[in-house]
C-alpha cells in the first residue's frame, strides 16, 4: 500500500540517497496514527462533554476503587495527563460538580481529589463508548496482533525515553 509517507520517502532518497529515511515510515504512521485516533476518541468523549484529559482523570479516580480518591501528584502520575495540566483541569472538573478537593488527612500541607456521585455517574456512562471506540479502532488487527503492536510501541516508547 502507497500513500503520503512512502511519497515522502521516495522523495528523501531521490534528493538524499546518502541518508537511511526508513525511520520515518514508522515515526510519520505512528505520528499520523495518533492524530486520527486522538480526534475518534474525542468525538466520543464530545458526546459525554468531555475531552480526553478530563476522562483520564475520572477514569483514575474510578479505577482506584473506593473512596475513589488520590493525591494531585498521584493523579497526574496514574492518568494520562501532565502535571502541569492537573490543576487547571481540576479547577474545571471541579466548578461542573465532577470532584471535590479536600484536605489531605495523611499530609497536613496535601489535598485529595474525590470523584463526585455526578462525576462517577458520568464516567460509568462514557466509558462503555470510550471502549467501544477504542474496540472499533483495532478491530482491524486479531487478538494477537494487538499483543503484539502494544509490545512494540512500548519498545519504541521505551527508546524515545533514553537519551
Amino acid at each position: 500500500m502507497t500513500g503520503p509517507l512512502d511519497r515522502i520517502l521516495e522523495q528523501w532518497h531521490a534528493e538524499r540517497p546518502d541518508l537511511d529515511a526508513s525511520p520515518m515510515a514508522v515515526i510519520g504512521r505512528l505520528s499520523r496514527a495518533s492524530v486520527d485516533v486522538d480526534a475518534r476518541l474525542g468525538a466520543t468523549f464530545a458526546r459525554h462533554g468531555l475531552d480526553s484529559s478530563s476522562f483520564d482523570v475520572l477514569a483514575t479516580l474510578l479505577r482506584t476503587g473506593h473512596p475513589h480518591q488520590l493525591a494531585p501528584a498521584d493523579l497526574a502520575r496514574d492518568a494520562m495527563i501532565s502535571t502541569s495540566a492537573v490543576a487547571q483541569r481540576l479547577n474545571k472538573l471541579e466548578q461542573r460538580g465532577l470532584i471535590e478537593r479536600g484536605a489531605n488527612p495523611h499530609d497536613g500541607r496535601g489535598t485529595l481529589v474525590t470523584l463526585t456521585t455526578a462525576g462517577r455517574d458520568l464516567i460509568e456512562e462514557a466509558l462503555p463508548d470510550h471502549l467501544l471506540t477504542e474496540h472499533a479502532i483495532v478491530s482491524e488487527l486479531s487478538a494477537a496482533e494487538q499483543a503484539q503492536l502494544a509490545a512494540l510501541l512500548q519498545r519504541v516508547s521505551d527508546a524515545a525515553r533514553r537519551p
